[in-house]
Formats: structure tokens, sequence, C-alpha cells
């Protein structure tokens, strides 16, 4: 699939796909966990948390919501979120690429410790472990993840 991706800021109308697509993504990554009784948790915190306090990056592509990214002014990257038709493309680079621009002295981020998936990208865009912690909300172990432009070079 080619698809070209234009990224945006959110827009209060992109509120129930943005959530549907949160819900779908969690639910493929997390089989096990019912993600469908977690929506009215997630939209309240998605208005009361994210949206007033972030900056949403949407990504659209063919029309519809493709994906989004979270940064917030303190370089705390919460969510990053690309549609499961869109895995493997360059959005997510894309996603965190922008972010990056807006936070341009460092990013900072938690992912669950067996998300091997998510890891992975995070590593090949150039983040770093830099140690491990808890979920406050779930209570699953996850991994501290940083960028910095120092510690995003070309190896030589």
């Amino acid at each position: 699939m080619t698809s070209t991706f234009t990224l945006r800021p959110y827009r209060e109308a992109d509120e129930d796909a943005a959530i549907a697509q949160w819900q779908q993504t969690w639910q493929l990554a997390y089989p096990t966990i019912d993600f469908a009784a977690r929506v009215p948790w997630w939209r309240e915190r998605w208005r009361s948390e994210l949206v007033p306090h972030a900056e949403v990056i949407v990504a659209e592509a063919d029309g519809a919501l493709a994906g989004f990214v979270t940064i917030d002014a303190t370089g705390y990257l919460d969510q990053l979120v690309v549609a499961p038709a869109r895995w493997g493309s360059p959005l997510a680079t894309l996603l965190v690429d922008a972010a990056k621009q807006r936070s341009p002295r460092g990013i900072t981020l938690l992912v669950n410790k067996d998300n091997a998936r998510a890891i992975s990208f995070y590593r090949r865009s150039g983040f770093v472990d830099a140690g491990e912690d808890v979920n406050p909300t779930s209570g699953r172990p996850v991994l501290r993840m940083v960028w910095t432009p120092a510690a995003h070079r070309e190896p030589d």
C-alpha cells in the first residue's frame, strides 16, 4: 500500500477516530486485555490530560486518520498510535520525527517491556534505554527510553 501522509494539528472532530484507533491498536498488541472496557477511562484521560496538555499531531492518509503522536512541553511522548493497516509503513517514523521537531532538546517515553516491536522501533529511531519503571496505571513493567540530538548520531 502506497500512501502519502499529511500531518496536521489535532482537531476536536478527530476525537472519536483517535480513540477508536487507540483501542484497535492496543487490542491487537495485547489481545488478552479488554480495551473496549477501557474506552470510557481513556476518553476521560484523552480529554482531561492529553489534549489540554500536549500537542497532538494527526496523520491522515486517503481521507482518514492514519495515526497520531502526543508530545508535551516537557518532551514527554505519551502516545504513538499508527493504524494497524499502516504498520510497517514510514508513518511511525514521520510522527516521531514531527515530535522531535517540536521537542528538539529531547524526548522521553515509557514503553511496555514486553512490547518488543515498539522497543525495536524506538531504538531504530535513536532512542536509548534509560532505566526501568512500573506503569502507575496498569502496574506493567516499562522501559524508560530517551532521545537526545547528541544520542542520535549515525554510526561512524
